[in-house]
């Protein structure tokens, strides 16, 4: 039976220009989780992680809270949807007209990106945006986030520790539980910042121990520290 420890990337720069880097907050984070690993001798016969940089700077954290160094395989299987292009798709799909309002009201868009998300697991999105990009598929999306998964579960490794984001996860999690598609959308927005999920994997079965914990964070000085984005 392995164990697959999986962890949601620290907080990104979200409404800066380049969202993909942490926040100085997000390698707090970071390096708050391997402080936690440390303290409990946790210990990781192989770690596999998205090949996003943000996906990267976490482990980096991980590292420095924990003292050690890690030789993660980055797997772009694991890495996110392009939120950006989704969003177009889905003003295309609203007829052109910009959904998103300017000024960058976080619960605005966070309220129109979960309606985006739904569309496009339901399969109702354009294949692209106006601007011309292809927008992944959500059945292509799933299907190399769970083949990502096949392949931690056919490694010898006892305890394996994953750094993803919150869609591979969540899509994970809505295999492993047999929930409806869109539950992929509902986990996704309630996944914390550097959130721990842990899997049971056996030959013929997984199984969710936890979801989306956070006992780094949970101290009076890290009030905070608890993000979603």
């Amino acid at each position: 039976m392995a164990e697959l420890v999986l962890v949601r990337h620290g907080q990104a720069s979200f409404g800066a220009d380049d969202y993909d880097k942490l926040s100085e907050l997000g390698w707090r984070q970071s390096r708050w989780l391997g402080e936690y690993f440390a303290d409990r001798g946790a210990a990781f016969d192989y770690v596999m992680l998205g090949s996003l940089r943000r996906h990267a700077q976490t482990l980096d954290g991980i590292a420095q809270g924990m003292g050690s160094a890690f030789q993660g395989e980055a797997d772009a299987r694991l890495n996110e949807y392009d939120s950006d292009t989704l969003l177009r798709a889905y003003e295309g799909t609203r007829g052109g007209g910009r959904v998103l309002p300017q000024g960058g009201d976080r619960r605005e868009h966070f309220r129109i990106l979960r309606e985006a998300l739904y569309a496009w697991t339901d399969g109702t999105l354009l294949s692209g945006n106006p601007d011309g990009a292809p927008l992944e598929p959500f059945a292509e999306f799933r299907g190399r986030v769970l083949a990502a998964l096949d392949s931690l579960r056919a490694r010898p490794a006892k305890r394996v520790l994953v750094v993803s984001s919150g869609g591979p996860i969540a899509t994970i999690l809505t295999e492993v539980l047999g929930m409806p598609l869109r539950g992929v959308v509902d986990l996704n927005l309630q996944t914390r910042n550097t959130g721990i999920t842990e899997l049971q994997a056996g030959a013929n079965r997984i199984q969710c121990v936890s979801f989306n914990n956070v006992p780094h964070l949970d101290r009076p000085d890290r009030a905070g520290a608890l993000t979603y984005s």
